[in-house]
């Protein structure tokens, strides 16, 4: 595991003012880049100056600077969420322009510096990978199956057919094996686990 990716736990904001300027930050976990629209179009605010952010899932990132010189608010949130070793997050920085001109070097100033004050009240937990599995098994040996599934809080979809229940669930690398085992010794070895492979990795 060596390199522990970290995002934070619950949406954070905070706000300050800066040669009367005043600027906020949000910073929200996100899971995926259609999360991601959807936090842009929710925190949306006609009011502001400039809505500037910077997101990052896994190794894709975006930033941008609406409006302000290029360099100057994008890429410092996005330094900030780097610096913090964070992944799986979306920052947003609102400016609402009090009249007086930051220059370049106070707006990276500021992004930068408001991002960071809202990352470090943010609190971090570490990012868990999940992969998507599937089984079978007959409406007899669900109810043990989800209560092992509901022990281990684990998410779960369950479908039921003729010959009985399709379960698709998210699970952390850790608790393969073990739902594996428990799926064999309940089916008396008749159903296995399968792993979803994602669609762009075929």
């Amino acid at each position: 595991m060596g390199n522990m990716a970290f995002t934070i736990s619950e949406v954070v904001s905070y706000e300050e003012e800066i040669k009367k300027s005043r600027f906020q930050a949000i910073a929200i976990p996100v899971e995926t880049e259609h999360q991601i629209k959807a936090y842009l179009d929710q925190y949306y605010d006609h009011s502001t100056a400039h809505q500037c952010w910077a997101w990052k899932i896994g190794n894709q990132l975006r930033f941008n600077d609406d409006g302000e010189p290029s360099g100057t608010a994008g890429r410092p949130i996005l330094a900030t969420i780097e610096g913090n070793q964070l992944t799986n997050i979306l920052v947003i920085v609102n400016r609402w322009f009090g009249g007086i001109k930051l220059g370049t070097g106070g707006l990276v100033r500021a992004y930068g510096g408001c991002a960071g004050q809202c990352l470090s009240r943010a609190e971090k937990k570490p990012l868990i990978h999940k992969e998507s599995i599937h089984f079978s098994c007959h409406f007899n040996e669900w109810s043990i199956l989800e209560y092992e599934l509901k022990q281990h809080q684990i998410v779960y979809t369950s479908n039921f057919t003729a010959e009985g229940v399709i379960v698709e669930a998210d699970v952390e690398i850790d608790q393969i094996e073990p739902l594996s085992l428990k799926i064999n010794h309940v089916t008396r070895g008749r159903e296995k686990l399968k792993r979803i492979q994602p669609q762009d990795e075929q």
